[in-house]
């Protein structure tokens, strides 16, 4: 049976996107001996639900599917800014851009998430968190080397970055790839404009 790893997203306009290029560069250049992997910049967006393995054989129910989720929703604007690590700033594990939208976007995550789990789909025991993710911190960090992350993300303000009109939801292949995963839409389905 062929199988591809998928998820469920929201991506960024460019103008936001620019914005959390450079907060990554910064921070990267901050970090640079430390033992942080970066997700590369054309693959930051919002995941509302990570799918695992999908069948080929089951994309057209699942396109069917996230199109009648979206559809009953109208288009809206989530807030990017602020700086934060999971799960917390002592102990950094994912370094994030935070990202505030009006309860539409609970909603349509919740939805997704009820939907995706009719299917099989494991149901995400973690609350939905909306951000967005620049880098993962290794397990392999000492405990100075996490001291270090800790305390310059202590002391790094990320302000308002701006507003991101959110239209669209997309269906996401991921390609683990040496270089890092490769992300390639496969759909796209329209919130009501």
């Amino acid at each position: 049976m062929s199988v591809i790893r998928a998820f469920i997203a929201i991506d960024l306009p460019p103008d936001i996107q620019e914005c959390v290029g450079k907060i990554s560069g910064e921070l990267k250049e901050q970090l640079r001996n430390l033992p942080v992997r970066w997700v590369p910049l054309q693959n930051v967006h919002l995941t509302l639900k990570f799918l695992g393995d999908v069948s080929l054989k089951n994309l057209e129910v699942l396109t069917e599917l996230i199109s009648q989720v979206a559809s009953g929703y109208q288009a809206f604007e989530i807030s990017v800014g602020g700086i934060g690590a999971y799960p917390n700033i002592r102990k950094p594990r994912v370094i994030w851009i935070g990202l505030e939208g009006p309860d539409e976007l609970n909603s349509l995550q919740h939805g997704i998430e009820v939907e995706t789990t009719r299917l099989g789909y494991a149901r995400e025991e973690r609350p939905f968190s909306s951000h967005l993710t620049l880098s993962r911190v290794s397990r392999n960090a000492n405990s100075v080397e996490i001291r270090q992350i800790s305390n310059l993300l202590a002391n790094y303000s990320v302000g308002f970055l701006g507003v991101a009109n959110v239209s669209e939801v997309h269906l996401l292949k991921s390609e683990l790839k040496p270089g890092g995963a490769i992300y390639t839409h496969i759909y796209s389905a329209s919130l009501i404009k």
